[in-house]
């Protein structure tokens, strides 16, 4: 495959809300280098269709992260056809963005049982399969929000603080098996998030680029560099490369996290 090194040649991934965003750029990074990939999402149609574009080292399943059943079926799909899962990529999440005050039960339950529950469904669903082979690769993808967090997000910073918990957990649990988990913790995800959140007219990666303006990135780059960045962070966790690596935050945030930068100061 044209500009394939084969970092993870050989491997089986699932791969979670690949079907756009941050989940697809990781599916189709981990397909070029050589891994055979399952791209799961509850978008049918554009998941059938990102799978049909990477070709023969892609299928796509249906899987909703909250349903036990569907963990189940997928994993057990996968084991039956490739005869092992050696990389998970919990990525699948949802945003809702309201005051705390208005934010309702339903509305926190949604973003907590997609986010931290599907990511916990994930984890639980692949560790047998895993211990069996003595190896494998999960990688929880959370968010500088999970490290910090800003107003407006009570639900998304919540699950996001849990999956690293839940990554930490995992790794003492399975690392005796031969199982590593990783937290990519990124500024940047899939625009189409923030839809319902702002004006129709306004273009959803514009409101992105301006939020990350608002926040005083370090490093202004394009959105789709961004996340391509964040696809090559789970390339090298799911790859051999990492094997020293785990129970970790590994941040992706084009300098958010390291300070203010203060105008008028020296340096600035």
């Amino acid at each position: 495959m044209a500009g394939s090194t084969g970092r993870v040649a050989g491997k089986i991934a699932i791969v979670t809300g690949a079907a756009r965003g941050t989940g697809e750029a990781a599916a189709r990074l981990l397909a070029r280098e050589g891994a055979r990939v399952v791209l799961a999402d509850v978008l049918e149609e554009p998941g059938r269709q990102v799978a049909k574009e990477i070709g023969a080292p892609a299928r796509f399943e249906r899987l909703d992260v909250t349903s036990e059943e569907d963990w189940r079926r997928v994993v057990e799909d996968t084991v039956a056809r490739e005869g092992q899962v050696d990389v998970l990529v919990n990525n699948a999440a949802v945003l809702h963005m309201a005051a705390i005050e208005d934010t309702t039960l339903a509305e926190y339950e949604r973003v907590v049982r997609v986010n931290q529950v599907g990511t916990f469904l994930g984890i639980r669903a692949v560790a047998p399969v895993m211990k069996q082979a003595g190896r494998g690769s999960i990688v929880n993808v959370a968010s500088i929000d999970g490290m910090s967090a800003k107003n407006g997000i009570v639900a998304y910073a919540a699950s996001k603080w849990a999956v690293r918990g839940m990554t930490r957990v995992a790794a003492l649990e399975l690392g005796q098996r031969g199982i590593r988990v990783n937290a990519v913790c990124p500024e940047a995800g899939n625009a189409d998030m923030m839809r319902p959140y702002i004006p129709a007219e306004v273009d959803v990666e514009l409101a992105a680029s301006f939020q990350q303006r608002v926040l005083k990135t370090q490093m202004k780059r394009p959105l789709a560099e961004k996340i391509s960045d964040v696809a090559r962070m789970i390339l090298f966790l799911a790859s051999d490369e990492s094997a020293s690596c785990t129970g970790a935050d590994f941040l992706v945030d084009g300098g958010n996290l390291a300070g203010t930068r203060i105008k008028g100061a020296p340096g600035a």
